[in-house]
């Protein structure tokens, strides 16, 4: 497995201090490798999307990614969630878009022509406006304004395409029209489904190196997609452009045919702090077949059958992942709370492991904005 571990980090952007450079250019580089930075509104720590490209680039402060949405680089929609999209591949957004405004999804069902219409229309002379703006007059007799069903309006011309998100007040979205938003060089054709499910497996495999038919599709819908991805990677292994390596009984990959036998980068013995939603531990059934590590967020969970915590963060040391750890920033004593830390697989180099986290927490300290960490009575173990 150490073969694909290192393939799959180095894709990743995890075995080098500067996988992409740094700065705001490095912010896009990063984006446009690894196809999308998913957004989350939890704020625990700081947002995944800025966690994320903070663990690929020295120094980065969030304001680089706010420079890129405001040049229009970068844009927001939906991915396999909320993401943040290089603008290249807006076309790759389009089928999406389009069975939204088809009535293929039974979320917007409810959402009529005429509400749509109000929307569009006000946002045309009022300019960008929030949710929050659609507030204002919905005490007055009469008035069709008020959140519920100007939200979903909204929510629903985003979804096909007809408003984008022109920034973003705190975690509020600001809704604008798409022609006062999206670049005029901007490729607008639809794709085919043939270069849709291309432009998948080239993303896929540009960012993780190796990949299955169930990564490639993972929250997408369609038996026709699902076809012709499976007809494009058979082609590609026909043509000598990708091999299918057997794993094991159970697991089958798709790499470029000198997967194992380059010499991938060996990972220097650094301590990642990563987000529960960093795109290299979002496929679950992905990290624990490669990294005998099962992992999923717990915030979800209802509190009783919580093992690791609300928040709990993966740890990568080298190419392992050895751990979790719940982490709590508490931005008004600036304090970074540990919670607690569950260790695993953690088979050698326990004391260089120990004092690498003890300075990865600080800097992961630093960037939430907090000057020092505590560590809460309940920490454990586990061999």
């Amino acid at each position: 497995m150490k073969p694909l571990r290192r393939a799959a980090l180095h894709h990743q952007g995890l075995t080098k201090a500067a996988p992409f450079g740094s700065g705001n250019q490095a912010t896009l580089k990063a984006i446009e490798h690894l196809g999308y930075v998913q957004i989350d509104t939890l704020s625990v720590v700081e947002r995944a999307h800025h966690h994320i490209l903070w663990t690929r680039i020295p120094n980065y402060k969030p304001a680089y990614l706010e420079q890129l949405i405001n040049k229009r680089q970068v844009f927001e929609y939906w991915s396999h969630a909320a993401a943040i999209l290089p603008m290249r591949d807006y076309r790759f957004a389009l089928p999406r878009m389009i069975a939204v405004k088809r009535g293929e999804s039974k979320w917007f069902a409810s959402v009529n022509k005429k509400e749509e219409q109000l929307v569009l229309d006000r946002i045309r002379m009022d300019g960008p406006l929030r949710a929050r703006d659609f507030e204002s007059a919905k005490k007055q007799p009469g008035s069709w304004w008020n959140w519920k069903p100007a939200k979903k309006a909204l929510e629903k011309l985003f979804f096909q395409g007809d408003l984008m998100i022109a920034g973003r007040d705190g975690m509020q979205k600001v809704y604008d029209l798409r022609e006062r938003v999206l670049p005029e060089h901007v490729d607008t054709r639809e794709p085919t489904l043939q270069e849709f499910a291309e432009h998948l497996i080239d993303s896929s495999l540009r960012a993780h190196g190796f990949i299955t038919q169930k990564q490639i599709v993972h929250q997408r819908k369609g038996v026709d997609l699902r076809a012709m991805v499976n007809m494009l990677l058979k082609s590609r292994v026909h043509d000598g452009d990708l091999t299918l390596f057997k794993i094991d009984e159970s697991t089958k990959v798709y790499g470029k045919p000198d997967l194992f036998e380059r010499r991938w980068t060996t990972p220097a013995r650094a301590v990642h702090i990563l987000s529960p939603f960093d795109n290299a531990v979002i496929h679950r059934h992905r990290i624990k077949s490669l990294f005998n590590f099962d992992y999923t967020i717990e915030c979800y969970t209802p509190q009783h059958k919580r093992r690791y915590g609300y928040f709990c963060l993966p740890i990568l040391y080298g190419e392992d992942l050895v751990g979790r750890v719940d982490c709590k920033a508490d931005r008004a004593t600036r304090r970074l709370e540990v919670l607690s830390l569950h260790l695993e697989s953690l088979a050698h180099d326990t004391e260089m492991f120990h004092s690498t986290f003890a300075v990865a927490l600080q800097h992961f300290a630093r960037f939430n904005g907090c000057e020092e960490t505590s560590h809460s009575q309940r920490r454990t173990v586990v061999q």
